[in-house]
């Protein structure tokens, strides 16, 4: 996986994750925003970014590529800080991954920020899918309809206008669209075992959970039912914001994420 870097305080190493269909380099204007708190670290996702592209995905490759590597560089930064710790930042799938990486090596996280994280299958099954996205994707990919599954999944998420980009940056998208597919088991059903007893209750960072106001409201009562199992947590919203926070509001985001890096 692609590694971008972000110059800040080399003593403070910090990791970040983006959403799907984004790029590593969408955390530069959060790292501006920090004013060099933090040397910031940003992975592109598989098939994501200068990442390379996937010809084929197995099932579960996304998530666990995406572990591999984000521990592997966790580690690597660990070990030159001041206190062999990291700060762990996660954007939508991306806060999935950090929150997994938190539960697999919960001793090297120092503080952990999840912005809109779409971990679904924090909340009971009949809640999981209130506005019909995953029903809509499933019917699409039945039908073999990619561009209208590409389409539906970034109208939900506050994203571009399929048909408004560029021609590249569409096929890009809609190629990128397998590798959101093969992450519904994870986000939808836990496939990494995320959620399992006492995962999240171990976990004495100090985590954080943003979310955009104008989000669809699950996102919000997602941010809750992870939040009730975590023993150091704070909230905060985005007025005017939606799932693309990040993008769209990166001088708030990254202020909010000064918040946690302070409780740390």
């Amino acid at each position: 996986m692609f590694r971008r870097h972000f110059p800040g305080d080399r003593r403070r190493p910090a990791l970040a994750l983006h959403c799907m269909m984004g790029s590593g380099a969408g955390w530069g204007p959060i790292a501006e925003g920090l004013g060099g708190r933090v040397d910031l670290h940003a992975l592109d996702l598989p098939g994501h970014g200068r990442s390379p592209r996937l010809a084929a995905i197995a099932p579960g490759e996304i998530m666990a590529t995406t572990l591999t590597a984000a521990r592997a560089e966790a580690e690597r930064l660990a070990a030159g800080s001041a206190d062999h710790r990291v700060d762990l930042l996660g954007h939508s799938f991306g806060a999935v991954a950090a929150l997994a990486l938190a539960v697999v090596d919960p001793a090297r996280v120092r503080s952990l920020t999840l912005i809109e994280p779409v971990m679904f299958a924090a909340l009971p099954a009949p809640a999981r899918d209130p506005d019909g996205l995953l029903a809509a994707l499933e019917r699409f990919e039945a039908a073999g309809d990619r561009a209208g599954a590409t389409a539906a999944f970034l109208r939900y998420w506050d994203g571009p206008d399929l048909n408004a980009v560029p021609p590249l940056t569409r096929d890009q998208l809609i190629a990128q669209m397998a590798a959101v597919r093969d992450t519904m088991p994870d986000i939808y059903h836990d496939r990494a075992g995320i959620l399992a007893p006492g995962g999240l209750e171990r976990l004495s960072a100090a985590v954080m959970f943003i979310t955009g106001a104008s989000s669809p409201p699950v996102i919000a009562e997602i941010a809750a039912a992870l939040a009730a199992r975590l023993p150091d947590v704070g909230r905060a919203t985005v007025p005017g914001a939606g799932h693309m926070a990040p993008l769209t509001r990166p001088a708030t985001v990254a202020e909010l994420i000064a918040v946690n890096l302070d409780r740390a």
